[in-house]
């Protein structure tokens, strides 16, 4: 096994994934416009997962509409006869309104076919969570029961104070119960309250603190905070020296010549002042101590991945309290209503972020590839996609219901303006509106895709 294999597998695992999921979410959010097309008696022209222009990879009509797969995975899309959209159709909309098309049908009807697809992802989101609820749970960890405290990660959180072993125990000024909720709350917060060896400590975050969290972003932590855990090597590739010099899966690095540690930070800190040098390791494995010399390389590694130790593991070896609610059928709906509602609300306060640019969050805009990063890329984790899945549903449906031309909000906005002004607005207008937005939306999508790859943003 060797460590191109490994990337190009993982590359792959969140790039399967992301297209699953988006896939699923396109087809259902297009439903959602076609259902309400027909229930409403307008003809639907075309149903497409992906764009196809020129060739379509498969097609096939059934009475009046065309249903296939195009070769753009960029989305999807219905066409609906006597709409204003992205296929752009002017020839048709220079004909008189047929009884079938959406330009014929009362403002109230369209206004409902716009928001059918925004309606169906916020209605897969809840049913997803509401699932995960009831086969999975809802996983908790008391910030409480962290042992150890935080891991901290990333530099950037590092200079502002915080530090390996803090417990905190409050962001602006409201206690920090949960462990996931830290993170998130991190990021929107201006201050926090830690346990430092029994002393609370006040500091202060920067304003921009997502910005500087993107431009240093670390290639091997997971994440900015993190649960502290001892040295544990959760993969050591048969290629490294590592491996070859006698380090094995699941060995716990306790030693560096003579000084001694227990946990993965204080290894990594160690490392930085041996590197290109060669240095006695010491391991314990299956309650034995061993050691073996053992080449650092000239960024400060041996060859292990440290992570990947999940909940449960961490449950296990005391690190943490893993508290697991299941909901019955009945309970979980409601339920998985609450969670999608708690998931958009911080999706907005993240989308505020980046339209503030002082927080420098606008950094962080990204496209597939940022996208994919979500996913697990260790393995297929069904608990983890359908997660990801469901808050992807609350993303699309946000992001479509923003009041730009080409976006279902748009059309929602000129339908609005006609139902309370009684007159409606210009078709010509609304080609020319069309355009823009579409213009717009492939600048923003380059923009991430570019920021992505390029740092663009940086």
């Amino acid at each position: 096994m060797n460590l191109i294999a490994i990337n190009w597998s993982q590359v792959g695992l969140m790039a399967g994934q992301l297209l699953l999921a988006l896939s699923l979410l396109v087809v259902l959010h297009e439903f959602g416009h076609y259902i309400t097309a027909r229930w409403f008696k307008c003809r639907v022209e075309k149903f497409f997962l992906f764009f196809d222009p020129w060739f379509a990879l498969v097609k096939k009509k059934v009475g009046d509409t065309v249903y296939g797969i195009g070769w753009l995975p960029l989305g999807g899309y219905v066409k609906i006869s006597g709409m204003i959209d992205e296929s752009m159709d002017k020839e048709a909309m220079k004909e008189p309104p047929k009884e079938w098309e959406f330009r014929s049908k009362p403002a109230w009807q369209r206004l409902i076919v716009m928001m059918g697809g925004i309606i169906m992802n916020v209605i897969v989101a809840f049913v997803i969570y509401a699932f995960i609820l009831m086969i999975w749970g809802e996983k908790k960890i008391p910030t409480a029961s962290m042992k150890y405290g935080i891991h901290v990660a990333d530099s950037t959180i590092y200079k502002m104070g915080l530090r390996n072993g803090d417990k905190i125990l409050e962001i602006d000024g409201k206690e920090v119960t949960d462990y996931e909720k830290l993170r998130r709350r991190l990021l929107l917060g201006s201050t926090v309250t830690v346990d430092r060896n029994g002393q609370k400590v006040n500091l202060s975050l920067d304003e921009d603190l997502i910005g500087q969290l993107v431009e240093n972003r670390s290639k091997d932590a997971t994440g900015f905070v993190e649960v502290r855990k001892p040295a544990i090597a959760f993969l050591v590739p048969d290629t490294t020296r590592a491996y070859k010099a006698g380090l094995r899966k699941n060995d716990q690095l306790v030693g560096l010549d003579s000084i001694r540690f227990q946990f993965y930070d204080e290894l990594q800190n160690e490392l930085l002042k041996l590197k290109s040098k060669t240095s006695l390791l010491t391991v314990i494995r299956d309650g034995k101590e061993m050691s073996f010399p053992v080449q650092v390389s000239q960024e400060g590694k041996i060859g292990f991945l440290p992570y990947g130790m999940d909940y449960q593991q961490m449950d296990s070896m005391g690190l943490v309290k893993l508290n697991v609610k299941k909901y019955s059928f009945f309970a979980a709906f409601p339920a998985g209503v609450r969670r999608a509602g708690a998931e958009l609300k911080f999706y907005i306060e993240q989308f505020k972020k980046i339209l503030n640019p002082k927080t420098g969050a606008y950094k962080g805009v990204g496209g597939f590839k940022n996208m994919a990063r979500i996913f697990n890329k260790y393995t297929w984790d069904w608990e983890q996609f359908w997660t990801m899945t469901a808050f992807l549903s609350i993303v699309l449906a946000f992001m479509n219901m923003l009041p730009i031309p080409a976006l279902d909000g748009g059309h929602v906005m000129f339908t609005l303006y006609e139902m309370i002004t009684r007159r409606k607005p210009n078709e010509k207008f609304l080609e020319y509106a069309q355009i823009v937005g579409m213009i717009l939306l492939l600048g923003l999508m380059l923009y991430a895709n570019g920021n992505d790859w390029f740092g663009w943003g940086k």
